[in-house]
């Protein structure tokens, strides 16, 4: 087999230096490459896990009995006997005068926030929620933009046990309560308003509405942010000023707790009924976590994480754990590119000098059509441009390396919120191709599985993991037979977790994804993924974004359009029409031009910016909005009704 040359090769330098040699030393594998020791760490679970626990050096209260008993999925029981906390392990790697978070806003002005004074706001509003009667599993909830309050709302409630929940302030209240209703809360922690694209957004009746939504509340806290003044209300339930909450002289105490007690609750997007809650422990999160940004991504003392991401999307838990390696995370209140400084997020990462800088592929895209030019700024202090959401198209590599800089590590990464973490990306020890992931991560013994169940290389599958995570779901909330979360993995290959993803291994070790598995498009029983097509047709400058839908049809017929949304002053014409055929014919292939290209005004998504390809291709089958969607967990629910349309309209032409 012929391997393709990397995009870019790990420096040798780098490597020498980089945590995860460092880890491979203390494991016993000295002069090991990537692949050597992700075989280990999927063949000996029990050794990689206990090497990540001893090398990131885990402060347990009372010591684990064995690492892994009951190895199955689901139901897999990682180190029993062992009572630790998260919060602990937070609030421990950092010097009291270093810098623990840099808040940031779209404004350009930024406060820090020293590891003393963390510690400090963490221990006062931890003895405000005592107070409340807060303790081991009762649930805390934020109505928070991404701000330093976010993260020590969180911290101070995992302290005590108790399990945090929490959504940005763009959810309409009634798309938050159908989240945090079913956790039925103790206290919730909401802010005045957030910033987006120039404009303050007062929520302060939202933050009433949805206090009024959770009749289980004590206590509400509200947040002064934006500097909106909270006037005298009936609120339901007892009001606290944050200030009062958050100043107080107390002595931090975290409470152990076993390692598979709750952390966090974290929600699907709800694009069909209830958000399903999915319940993540404290040690399992840590564990797997420090090897993300400990290992993979090289994080630790004196490092800067910058991402952009709002408070309900996984990316958030991640900014929160930067803490855990000693490194100093960033928050950012605002749009990703304003309108009056599109580059707004590059100037802050060359001010605080970050070593991380964090987006999407969509970011990528736009900087690049739009004529973005980060490199004005000095960015010679990001080692790692990392990126997830979606797959990282190949056109966006050289764009990085010639405006971001060459030195620069471009690490595409796929996981979810399921794991709240990574399946697969890339290391400082590994090369880069552009278009692909490097590697499995360490410890997740990844495959693609063809529809019998068996592994294949080189050939389109779904993405399988076969071993379990210390960071797969503990269970979903009001689930308590475990059926919602059994039929969620379980139920294509019992005992394996499918994902969702249609992947493609090659045969020198590198991930491709595809799109998402339950939406993919089978023109004459060849499986496409949608995202080859998205980005073939979004660089044309004539297309603000795309999306291509497979639809079967009553009559065994196969129906694939793709929806197009135009740049200012653009007409669909037939000239624009085949230069869009003959980008997807020459760039992807044949196969994927579509049946007929279409005008639409916009692209619904998740409100954490995932297309919504599943519910449009069902609306266009016919089904009932109310059985497909849930207009509250759509950025843009007036566009659900006009693909609907789109579907009745098509039927009754058909008829």
């Amino acid at each position: 087999m012929t391997v393709p040359s990397p995009f870019t090769t790990p420096d040798p330098k780098a490597v020498a230096d980089s945590n995860i040699m460092d880890f491979a030393r203390h494991a016993g594998m000295a002069g090991s490459d990537y692949a050597t020791l992700h075989r280990w760490s999927v063949t000996d679970l029990e050794g990689f896990w206990a090497a990540v626990w001893e090398y990131f050096d885990i402060d347990a209260d009372t010591p684990y009995e064995r690492v892994l008993v009951e190895e199955r999925m689901p139901g897999a029981r990682w180190f029993p006997g062992a009572t630790l906390n998260y919060a602990h392990h937070a609030l421990r790697n950092l010097a009291d005068d270093a810098v623990a978070i840099i808040a940031l806003d779209e404004t350009g002005s930024c406060y820090e926030v020293t590891a003393s004074r963390l510690r400090a706001q963490v221990a006062s509003v931890a003895a405000t929620l005592r107070d409340l009667g807060v303790g081991k599993g009762d649930r805390v909830v934020g109505y928070l933009p991404n701000t330093p309050h976010a993260i020590v709302a969180f911290l101070a409630a995992a302290s005590l046990g108790a399990v945090w929940s929490v959504c940005g302030q763009d959810y309409a209240p009634k798309a938050a309560a159908d989240r945090f209703a079913q956790l039925q809360p103790t206290v919730l922690i909401a802010a005045d308003g957030y910033l987006f694209n120039g404009t303050t957004h007062d929520r302060r009746d939202a933050a009433l509405e949805l206090a009024g939504a959770l009749p289980t509340l004590k206590a509400t806290l509200l947040v002064d942010h934006v500097g909106l003044p909270w006037p005298a209300r009936a609120y339901p339930s007892l009001v606290i000023p944050w200030e009062d909450a958050a100043t107080r002289a107390e002595k931090l105490a975290c409470t152990p707790v076993p390692f598979d007690h709750p952390l966090w609750v974290v929600f699907s997007s709800g694009t069909t009924g209830l958000p399903k809650g999915i319940v993540h422990g404290h040690g399992g999160v840590l564990l797997e976590h420090l090897k993300t940004l400990g290992l993979h991504s090289d994080l630790g003392a004196g490092d800067r994480l910058l991402w952009y991401t709002t408070t309900h999307w996984m990316m958030w838990n991640l900014v929160a754990s930067t803490l855990l390696t000693g490194a100093t995370t960033c928050t950012y209140d605002g749009s990703p590119a304003p309108l009056a400084r599109p580059d707004t997020l590059w100037k802050l990462a060359a001010r605080h000098r970050v070593t991380l800088f964090g987006t999407s592929p969509q970011y990528l895209l736009g900087m690049a059509k739009f004529g973005i030019d980060p490199s004005v700024h000095d960015l010679s202090s990001i080692r790692v441009v990392g990126c997830t959401g979606s797959a990282l198209p190949a056109s966006a590599y050289p764009w990085v390396r010639e405006h971001v800089g060459d030195h620069v590590l471009l690490a595409s990464i796929s996981g979810g919120t399921d794991v709240v973490s990574g399946f697969a990306g890339s290391a400082p020890n590994t090369p880069v191709w552009a278009g692909e992931l490097s590697a499995p991560h360490l410890g997740v013994a990844l495959a693609a599985y063809d529809p019998e169940g068996f592994p294949v290389v080189d050939r389109v599958g779904e993405l399988v993991v076969t071993r379990p995570m210390p960071s797969m779901p503990l269970y979903f909330w009001n689930d308590p037979d475990g059926s919602r979360y059994r039929e969620a993995y379980f139920s294509a290959f019992p005992g394996v977790w499918r994902h969702g993803d249609w992947i493609t291994v090659t045969g020198y070790g590198s991930v491709i994804v595809h799109g998402r598995s339950d939406s993919t498009l089978n023109r004459n029983g060849v499986r496409l993924g949608s995202a080859d097509i998205h980005d073939a047709v979004e660089r044309l400058p004539e297309i603000v974004e795309a999306l291509v839908i497979g639809a079967e049809e009553p009559d065994g017929g196969y129906w694939m359009p793709l929806f197009v949304v135009l740049a200012a002053g653009v007409t669909l014409d037939d000239s624009l029409d085949e230069k869009i055929k003959e980008a997807i014919r020459t760039g992807v292939s044949p196969r994927h031009v579509p049946d007929d290209i279409l005008e639409v005004p916009g692209i619904p998504h998740t409100r954490t910016g995932k297309k919504l390809e599943v519910p449009v291709k069902r609306l266009l089958q016919g089904a009932p909005v109310d059985q497909v969607v849930n207009p509250a967990a759509v950025d843009a629910p007036e566009l659900i009704d006009h693909y609907a349309r789109l579907g009745a309209e098509r039927r009754d032409r058909s008829a």
